[in-house]
């Protein structure tokens, strides 16, 4: 039997390229976090990187292509390479709109969200490979990212879910135990519903079925100088009781950490790191041990 926990990881808004699922590129591979995180994990353990290779599953969600080539044809139509753009926070909002504007329902049958959705189911049917179609599974992800990670399991929680999704416990869901978000933008995607909507359930219902011992936890990191990212613990009654903590870091490296440029220095912050990866030890112990 596999004696894994699997890791799904998951970009946000942005120009995330075909870096991010280069495993031959570790410093940019899953954002850079893929990195230090299974540093961290061994010397938690107390064992060799070789050693964490045999209890962590990692797997990146790479969605930008989806949105990719429209918002270059949006970008070449309108000339916005002409306009004014200080420290480039023109071409950061730009995208970062896009992204969040694109990734909605629509009545086409193609449409956007779903395509996404896919890719996610894809990562997940990797992840459930070569035996570990019950590992615990854990998300970390960041930005518009994490909004796509919480559809992606209330449409799995709900029944709701619009495309082809794999039989094993973990691409149904079932074992999904962990969820790490950074820079969301979730509470503001709550405006949409009555006293801002009902959460995913963190842990997965069905966890206990199959490691009676593994509790989850939900961390949500944010910086007060990222303007896209928010705490989410306190949309209402029913996010404090789902989500575990909201964790204020200050993420980046001088002098980005002092500016909206923050928002991408999550990804090998220590601060942010350090509790994900004492989460997965945590984790691998109450399933394995």
């Amino acid at each position: 039997m596999s004696q894994k926990i699997t890791v799904a990881i998951i970009h946000g808004i942005g120009t995330a390229n075909e870096d991010f699922v280069d495993e031959t590129k570790p410093d940019k591979f899953a954002g850079g976090i893929a990195k230090p995180l299974k540093s961290r994990f061994a010397a938690l353990m107390g064992e060799t990187l070789e050693d964490t290779d045999s209890k962590l599953k990692i797997k990146p969600v790479y969605w930008a292509p989806i949105l990719q080539r429209p918002q270059n044809e949006l970008w070449d139509r309108l000339e916005v390479k002409n306009l004014s753009s200080f420290f480039k926070l023109r071409e950061f909002v730009f995208h970062s709109l896009a992204d969040s504007i694109g990734y909605q329902i629509t009545p086409s049958k193609r449409n956007i969200y779903d395509q996404v959705h896919e890719k996610f189911a894809e990562t997940l049917q990797e992840l459930a490979k070569d035996g570990d179609e019950k590992a615990p599974l854990c998300i970390i992800a960041h930005s518009l990212g994490s909004v796509i990670a919480s559809n992606y399991i209330w449409d799995l929680q709900n029944k709701k879910a619009n495309i082809e999704i794999g039989n094993t416990s973990l691409e149904k869901g079932e074992t999904f135990a962990l969820f790490y978000t950074f820079g969301s933008q979730i509470a503001l995607w709550r405006l949409r519903y009555d006293d801002f909507g009902t959460p995913i359930t963190v842990p997965s219902p069905e966890l206990s079925k199959h490691y009676q011992n593994l509790k989850g936890e939900w961390l949500n990191f944010y910086d007060r100088d990222d303007v896209l990212g928010y705490p989410i613990k306190n949309i209402n009654e029913e996010y404090k009781k789902v989500v575990t903590r909201d964790i204020e870091v200050k993420s980046g490296n001088f002098p980005s950490e002092w500016t909206p440029l923050s928002h991408n220095g999550y990804w090998t912050d220590s601060e942010v790191v350090e509790p994900i990866a004492q989460g997965l030890v945590n984790a691998w112990k109450s399933a394995y041990l």
